[in-house]
């Protein structure tokens, strides 16, 4: 039986991560809501209720498949090499029409989209900012000029902001890529479950921005619907 969440459920998850159900739609729904308007969150999870209610097959990854294919990553490649992100959706219809594919090739499909993914999603406004005061306050209480020390900060701002950014991106496709693709390639949704697809959907709405947070929760429900009986 499908856990039927409530608005209010989603609410307790919320200020109480440990208690939500594990499972990668639990996860994934909670995170959804959560990123969603505040005017608009309680009337979408009253909709996943009902479409709950219908029991979607939940116990397979097709419906993460079809989310994928269908709106994750057409989104991305909105933004981004629109080649590299369509190679991956290829897999994923491929998967929601029940379709296998081998680790290796889920993994080589995966790297290239993880990278651009985290790199857009890494706060490069924030990290330049911090960058940029430490080294000219650096600068300044060694004997530069205000302008000397101001131009040094962004000069520093720049190289360690753009090297942080590969780094991030590098370590989490070095992390997620064999873990997503041991769970593609078994459809198994615990180990799915266990690479925190509600920290991935953030870093999504990262990348792209708040815009398109009612795309994917709508296009989440689309993808539910799809694997109802």
């Amino acid at each position: 039986m499908t856990t039927i969440p409530t608005p209010e459920a989603f609410a307790a998850a919320r200020r109480n991560p440990a208690s939500a159900h594990p499972s990668w739609s639990a996860r994934l729904a909670a995170a959804l809501h959560e990123e969603l308007p505040a005017d608009t969150r309680d009337g979408w999870a009253i909709r996943l209720r009902t479409l709950l209610g219908a029991e979607p097959d939940t116990s397979t990854l097709r419906a993460v498949h079809t989310w994928h294919a269908d709106t994750v990553l057409p989104l991305l490649g909105e933004h981004g090499d629109t080649a590299v992100f369509t190679a991956l959706g290829v897999l994923h219809r491929e998967a929601a029409h029940g379709g296998t594919v081998d680790r290796d090739t889920w993994r080589t499909a995966l790297t290239p989209v993880l990278l651009r993914l985290h790199d857009a999603a890494y706060d490069r406004t924030s990290a330049y900012a911090e960058a940029h005061t430490g080294a000219r306050d650096h600068a300044l209480a060694n004997g530069f000029s205000g302008t000397e020390a101001d131009t040094y900060g962004h000069a520093y701002a720049r190289l360690s902001s753009d090297a942080n950014a590969r780094a991030c991106a590098e370590a989490h496709a070095e992390a997620l890529g064999p873990a997503l693709a041991r769970a593609y390639a078994s459809d198994a949704c615990e180990a799915y479950a266990d690479t925190y697809p509600d920290a991935q959907l953030r870093a999504v709405t990262r990348a792209l921005g708040a815009a398109s947070v009612p795309r994917l929760a709508e296009g989440f429900l689309s993808a539910l619907e799809a694997v109802r009986p």
